[in-house]
């Protein structure tokens, strides 16, 4: 299937590249202190056709992040889905199954927002796909503002009770894949994460960050602790976790600041806020240079990093963590913005 590609552009030349195929942001080039602009995203020319692409910029549904064993149990009925991935040979599912919202045909409409230019992606995953209940359509809006932000609306619906979990993978590197992201700045508004086992699948603890190398509550470069001898980092071989956002209970819906990253050379800074409860740090921990991209790029190991903002990994099993099960007469919905700006 050939893909269908957009690009958005806003007044001040920041430009956005989206593909229909996974609802996949392909590029995003954005402006450092000099006004230079560079693509930071990792990714592709257009959706790859082979599977092993890391998800690189796709959006990921219906349940984003990792299932233990595949399996969960919704009103009664226990539901199994693919195992797609086995972390320290444990077998669990993660990011939709074996054929994801990320593999899906999208259909895209281009318009012109108040604030910037858009574009809308609707998703109609039917009842049984990767063996989850319930048919379930879902709405997608990216706008780049003129403001350069790069704002993510979700929207879901279903006429059954399911799980929903909805995310987007976009691997950033703002000095626009010179380096790697060692040397990027990063700050959590988080005090809290998840600790995982061996198979990268949460404890159902929830631990402070206070005294750990994943206290980021004031800022830290990313490579300064991503070798310290702490069990979690060792596990994952780097940054692969969630962590709570700080968040009031009069906040609950809110959008939220939940990082800050900056990258010294280029005076690039980006802002993560989101309306979720969670953001999972990925520092390309399992990239190897198997997956080539852009201009021939191998991807190497630390060559991006993910803020994921989501529900936390396993929450249809950990009966602490906040439900995501959708009901008929429900609507979900969240946003994410990533915006830009220098120092």
């Amino acid at each position: 299937m050939k893909a269908e590609i957009v690009t958005l552009r806003n007044s001040r030349g920041m430009s956005l590249k989206v593909a229909n195929i996974g609802g996949t942001a392909l590029a995003l080039r954005a402006p450092d202190r000099n006004g230079r602009l560079s693509d930071v995203l990792l990714g592709f020319d257009e959706p790859p056709a082979q599977k092993d692409d890391a998800y690189m910029g796709a959006l990921i549904g219906r349940v984003g992040n990792r299932i233990a064993r595949g399996r969960f149990t919704l009103d009664g009925k226990e539901y199994q889905l693919a195992l797609n991935t086995e972390p320290a040979g444990r077998p669990c599912s993660i990011h939709g199954g074996q054929v994801g919202f990320d593999r899906r045909a999208w259909q895209m409409r281009k318009f012109k927002a108040a604030d910037g230019p858009a574009v809308e992606l609707t998703y109609f995953s039917p009842a049984g796909e990767e063996n989850y209940p319930g048919n379930l359509f879902t709405r997608v809006v990216y706008t780049l503002t003129d403001e350069n932000v790069w704002r993510i609306e979700y929207w879901a619906m279903t006429d059954a009770a399911t799980p929903v979990n909805l995310t987007q993978h976009a691997y950033f590197n703002l000095t626009g894949g010179k380096r790697d992201i060692l040397d990027h700045e990063l700050q959590l508004f988080c005090d809290q994460f998840t600790p995982t086992d061996e198979g990268l699948i949460p404890t159902g603890e929830i631990l402070p960050v206070r005294g750990t190398p994943f206290d980021f509550t004031k800022p830290h470069l990313i490579g300064e602790r991503i070798e310290a001898d702490h069990p979690q980092l060792k596990l994952a071989n780097g940054y692969d976790h969630n962590f709570v956002i700080r968040r009031r209970r009069n906040q609950a819906d809110e959008l939220l600041c939940c990082a800050r990253v900056s990258e010294p050379r280029s005076g690039r800074v980006l802002e993560v806020w989101t309306t979720e409860p969670c953001v999972q740090l990925y520092t390309g921990n399992f990239l190897d240079g198997t997956v080539v991209g852009k201009r021939g790029h191998a991807f190497g190991k630390r060559s991006g990093f993910c803020l994921e903002t989501q529900h936390a990994p396993d929450s249809p099993n950990q009966p602490e963590f906040p439900d995501i099960t959708l009901r008929p007469g429900s609507v979900y919905r969240h946003t994410t913005e990533y915006r830009f700006t220098t120092c």
